[in-house]
């Protein structure tokens, strides 16, 4: 069973009821956006559909806690774009791709891709803040089909692919797709020096509006440039310096007044959880296709472990909560989630973590306080991360610590070892409204022995959140 239990993954935010923030500057510089043929609902479709193709070839690192971070600063971000540049239906979603180069874009209609590259050379949230600034403003902008309308025509359902062409060809160092029939990737990727001095300014308006310090936009723009010796500025290929930019990004700086403080603190914690994982995949190796996505390996591997101890041994994983789970089983993780397993049935690789034989105990946020229908919507985030997870039985009304639960049989194949195994959900609610929930893993041919195990891990469970 891999561990991608956020409820929250791959949010999303309207543009349309986002917060709007007063103005943030006294004399900020105004942007004019270029004429644009195209509607917004072009920009939407288009940028959807290279999204979902840029999903399936570029490897997401997948992280829960990276994830949430970027979702987090990204939010905040957009509810600092100005009144003017925001768009009915545009939808900004933040995806970290396990890329060691230093690059990020946006596609049309608020689709954004970081390279972990870029998190790992930021010296601050607020400089890594800047860049996806940046990239906000060239969507709300809509620099992209703006810049189309300069070219030639094209018809919006056969260029996802070739927007595609252009990052995939970013990845393997070259920029524009020339396969393409019109070079569509040039307008919607490469921008020239004018957008590019609109994005550092709307960007930095942005940033000063989110709580961010303008300026370390200028440092980041620095601090990319220097690497690019080193890393392939790639970021800067497709995003080229146009004149005096740190000192017009400084200058806009100066005219504009920071709206609070948004730095979440969480900065170098999440730097030091990167350097934790394996090395990001370089341009070349996504190329080549030489990514995995399992995050433990091809599977299929044989995983023994001893069968769960008669003896149990009690944890408190959360001040309101104590549990007991067979004492030859240790607490392997910790955070949103707690994973208690035996020797040799816990994996972690790529920021990503599964386990063949235990328990996870963790809490769903943000429930509607109906039972059912927050174990029905958990149900569904664990079936977005693991594609072969099905319901496996009747789902049973039960009891944990005096409380109303429901326990449901699921079955799904091992990332580790490409087997059936078999999973018992359990669900309660807490006094917040959010959701307790318990997820029992083991082989299907050890379901008997293990479910036994799980009941008593159940039984065992002490609320004390009222």
């Amino acid at each position: 069973m891999t561990a991608r239990l956020s409820t929250h993954r791959y949010r999303t935010l309207a543009v349309l009821v986002a917060v709007l923030l007063p103005a943030a500057g006294v004399a900020q510089t105004k942007i004019t956006p270029d004429q644009n043929r195209y509607s917004l609902q072009q920009d939407i479709q288009l940028g959807q559909e290279a999204a979902a193709e840029a999903r399936k070839q570029l490897p997401r690192l997948e992280d829960d806690r990276v994830d949430d971070y970027v979702e987090n600063v990204g939010e905040r971000l957009v509810g600092g774009i100005p009144a003017e540049f925001r768009h009915a239906g545009f939808r900004y979603t933040f995806d970290v791709v396990n890329q060691k180069e230093i690059n990020a874009f946006a596609l049309p209609g608020g689709p954004m891709f970081l390279n972990r590259g870029m998190i790992e050379a930021a010296r601050s949230e607020a400089q890594m803040a800047s860049v996806m600034a940046h990239e906000i403003a060239h969507v709300a902008l809509r620099h992209g089909t703006a810049q189309a309308t300069k070219g030639q025509k094209f018809q919006i359902g056969a260029i996802a692919g070739q927007i595609l062409g252009a990052v995939v060809g970013g990845a393997a160092g070259t920029v524009i797709s020339q396969g393409s029939q019109f070079g569509l990737g040039a307008y919607f990727l490469k921008y020239g020096r004018e957008y590019e001095r609109q994005a550092d300014l709307l960007g930095a308006q942005i940033m000063a509006r989110a709580g961010y310090d303008p300026r370390e936009m200028a440092n980041m723009f620095r601090i990319i440039q220097e690497e690019g010796g080193r890393s392939g500025p790639e970021w800067l290929s497709s995003h080229p310096n146009p004149a005096n930019r740190s000192e017009a990004i400084t200058r806009e700086a100066s005219m504009l007044r920071v709206q609070g403080n948004a730095n979440t603190g969480q900065f170098a914690s999440i730097q030091a959880r990167l350097r934790g994982m394996s090395p990001a995949y370089t341009a070349e190796q996504i190329a080549r296709g030489q990514t995995r996505r399992s995050p433990v390996g091809t599977g299929g591997r044989t995983v023994t472990v001893a069968p769960p101890s008669s003896q149990l041994r009690s944890y408190t994983p959360a001040r309101f909560l104590r549990v007991s789970v067979p004492a030859n089983w240790d607490q392997l993780a910790a955070g949103d989630a707690v994973t208690y397993a035996p020797d040799g049935g816990f994996f972690e690789a790529e920021g990503r973590t599964a386990f063949t034989h235990g328990v996870q105990v963790g809490v769903a946020q943000g429930g509607s306080g109906d039972l059912r229908r927050d174990t029905d919507e958990l149900l569904r985030s664990l079936a977005r991360g693991n594609p072969d997870l099905r319901v496996a039985g009747s789902a049973r009304r039960e009891n944990i610590d005096g409380r109303a639960a429901i326990t449901t049989p699921l079955t799904n194949i091992s990332d580790v070892t490409s087997q059936r195994e078999y999973i018992s959900l359990s669900t309660t609610q807490l006094g917040d409204g959010s959701l307790l929930y318990i997820i029992g893993v083991a082989p299907e041919s050890e379901a008997r022995t293990y479910d036994s195990a799980f009941r008593r891990v159940r039984a065992s469970l002490k609320i004390a959140d009222r």
